[in-house]
C-alpha cells in the first residue's frame, strides 16, 4: 500500500480553510542523477547539490513535464501550456509575477524549499529590460532572454536526512481557469495529485528501470577554439583598465569564451562528467528543447526564505595546491594578497547596497566575511549578506535589485556593463546569467551561470572571466579565464 500525505480526509479539511499544501510520498534517499536518467526529456530540469556546506547544498529537484512553459526574446513574451494567452504588462517580469500569483500553495514546516513553481533561466541580457544599455555585441545563439517551465509535480532530495519526496500540488495546474474560492470538493483534486505521484514513482521504480545506453562517447581529440585568443583578451584588459584610470569604474569582469563541436555526444553525458570533475552546490542541468545548459556553478546570486533575502558573492581565486599543505599556502597567498581582498571588499559594498534597496532600513548584514571554499580546481573568497525584506517587497523585486551579480559585472554596476557591452565581442547570453527556481510559495534561489556549457547544435560553449582592477595584469588575467574554466575543459577530454 502506498503511503501518500497528508491523509484525504486532512487535506481536504486545510483546502476548505484555505491552506492547500502539497502531496507527497516519502522515500529512501536516491541518486538524483540516477532518477534524472530516466526522466531526461524536452523541458524537464535537474537543480544538483553535489557538494558544499550544508547550509547552502542541501537539496536537489527534479521537474518533468511541465504545465505551462514561459519563453521571453526581444520583448515577446510566449506562453505555451494551460494559460496561453499572455498576460497584459509593459515588463517580462511582472508578467511573470502575474503567472505565478495565479499558483499558491503553502508548505508544512521543515518540508523541502521546493514543492512546485517555476523553474528555468534568466539569461545575463534580461538586464536590458531593467536598464537602458547598448546592444552592440552579436547574439550568434539566439538564447532566450528568460525561460521558464511551471512544475506542479517535482521530485525532492533531502541530503542532510537522506530523503528523496515524490511532490504534487492539487489543482495548481487548473487554478489559472478555476479560482480556489469556487473550489468546493477538493477530493478530486487530491486524488488526481496522487495519481500523478503514483505514475512517477512507477516511472522511476528500480522494477521498472533500464540503463540508458549513451549513444555517444566523449572525443578525445576535440578541438578547443579560443574565440577570442590571448592578444585580444589582453587587450580589452588594457582597455578596461585605461576606463579604471580614467575614474569611469573602478572594477570589471572581463569574459572570453571557448568552444567546441561535440559529434552526438549527448549533453546529459557532458553534465555527468563535469559534475563528477568539478561538484558544486549550485549545479543543474536543464534540457529546454533546442539548446541545453549543464552547470557546476559554485555561486549563489539570490535566495529569498520568507522574508529573509540573502547573497553570496565570490571574488578572488587561487589554483588548488597539489596537497593539503599547498592548498594552505595557496589559501594564505589569497586572503592576505591586498588587491584580491580590495576587489572583494568592493563588491561586498556593492552586494549590500543592492540588498539595501529592497530590505528594511539596518537589517542587512555580512554574516560570513571572507571565507575560503575549495572546489575541484581553484579556491575562492565567499561572503555572505542578507536582510529582511521591506513590506511590500517579494522575490521578483530582490531579482530586479541584485540581477546580474555584481561579481561578474563590476562596480559601478550599470557603467560597467556598457563596457563589457562595448569590449566583449558576442552577447554573454546564459553565461552569467542565473538558473534557480521560484516556488509556489514565494520563495526562491537562483545561481549565478559560471562553470558552465551552454549546448546548442551540437557545440559546447564555455565562458569564463576575471575581475579587472588598477593593477590588473593583463596575461595573468587572461590565465585566471582559463583556470576557471579548465574543469570544463577538461570534461570534453574524458571519455
Amino acid at each position: 500500500m502506498i503511503r501518500i500525505l497528508p491523509a484525504r480526509e486532512k487535506f481536504i479539511d486545510d483546502a476548505k480553510a484555505g491552506m492547500i499544501s502539497p502531496v507527497y510520498r516519502e522515500l529512501p534517499f536516491l541518486s538524483p542523477q540516477q532518477m534524472y536518467e530516466h526522466l531526461d526529456a524536452p523541458y524537464s530540469v535537474l537543480l544538483e547539490s553535489i557538494k558544499g556546506p550544508v547550509k547552502i547544498a542541501r537539496y536537489s529537484f527534479i521537474g518533468t513535464d511541465p504545465f505551462l512553459v514561459f519563453r521571453v526574446k526581444n520583448g515577446v513574451v510566449e506562453i505555451s501550456g494551460k494559460a496561453r494567452e499572455a498576460i497584459p504588462s509593459t515588463h517580462p517580469l511582472k508578467q511573470l509575477k502575474a503567472l505565478m500569483t495565479l499558483y499558491r500553495n503553502s508548505t508544512p514546516k521543515g518540508f523541502p524549499p521546493f514543492a512546485g513553481g517555476a523553474v528555468g533561466i534568466i539569461s545575463y541580457d534580461f538586464v536590458h529590460y531593467f536598464e537602458k544599455l547598448p546592444k552592440s555585441a552579436i547574439d550568434d545563439l539566439d538564447i532566450p532572454d528568460a525561460h521558464f517551465m511551471m512544475f506542479d509535480t517535482v521530485i525532492a532530495f533531502d541530503h542532510a536526512l537522506q530523503k528523496t519526496y515524490l511532490i504534487s500540488c492539487p489543482a495548481v495546474g487548473e487554478l489559472v481557469t478555476e479560482s480556489v474560492s469556487k473550489i468546493y470538493d477538493w477530493g478530486p483534486y487530491y486524488d488526481k495529485a496522487c495519481e500523478k505521484i503514483s505514475a512517477l514513482h512507477k516511472k522511476i521504480s528500480l522494477e521498472t528501470r533500464k540503463k540508458r545506453a549513451s549513444e555517444g562517447k566523449l572525443n578525445t581529440s576535440i578541438v578547443i577554439r579560443h574565440e577570442m585568443g590571448k592578444k585580444n583578451y589582453m587587450d580589452i584588459v588594457r582597455r578596461a583598465k585605461d576606463y579604471i584610470k580614467a575614474g569611469d569604474i573602478f572594477q570589471a569582469n572581463l569574459s572570453q569564451r571557448v568552444s567546441a563541436h561535440i559529434g552526438e555526444v549527448e549533453p546529459w553525458e557532458i553534465y555527468k562528467v563535469l559534475s563528477g570533475i568539478n561538484p558544486s552546490p549550485f549545479a543543474g542541468y536543464m534540457n529546454m528543447g533546442d539548446y541545453c545548459i549543464a552547470s557546476s556553478s559554485p555561486e549563489r546570486l539570490v535566495r529569498v526564505t520568507g522574508n529573509i533575502v540573502e547573497t553570496r558573492p565570490i571574488a578572488g581565486t587561487r589554483p588548488r595546491g597539489k596537497n593539503a599543505e599547498g592548498d594552505m599556502r595557496m589559501r594564505a597567498d589569497l586572503l592576505l594578497n591586498e588587491k584580491e581582498r580590495a576587489e572583494h571588499l568592493m563588491l561586498i559594498d556593492l552586494e549590500r547596497n543592492d540588498l539595501g534597496k529592497i530590505s528594511d532600513y539596518s537589517s542587512v548584514e555580512v554574516d560570513e566575511l571572507m571565507i575560503t571554499e575549495e572546489y575541484s580546481h581553484v579556491i575562492h573568497i565567499v561572503s555572505n549578506i542578507k536582510g529582511t525584506l521591506a513590506k511590500g517587497r517579494d522575490c521578483f523585486d530582490a531579482i530586479r535589485a541584485t540581477f546580474p551579480g555584481g561579481t561578474i559585472t563590476g562596480v559601478p554596476k550599470v557603467r560597467c556593463m556598457e563596457i563589457i557591452d562595448e569590449l566583449e565581442p558576442v552577447v554573454r547570453g546564459p553565461y552569467t546569467g542565473s538558473i534557480g527556481y521560484i516556488s509556489f510559495t514565494g520563495d526562491m534561489d537562483l545561481n549565478i551561470i559560471i562553470r558552465t556549457f551552454v549546448i546548442k547544435d551540437h557545440v559546447a560553449y564555455v565562458q569564463a572571466g576575471a575581475g579587472i582592477v588598477a593593477d590588473s595584469d593583463p596575461e595573468r588575467e587572461y590565465y585566471e579565464t582559463l583556470k576557471k574554466a579548465e574543469a570544463l575543459i577538461k570534461t570534453l577530454e574524458v571519455v
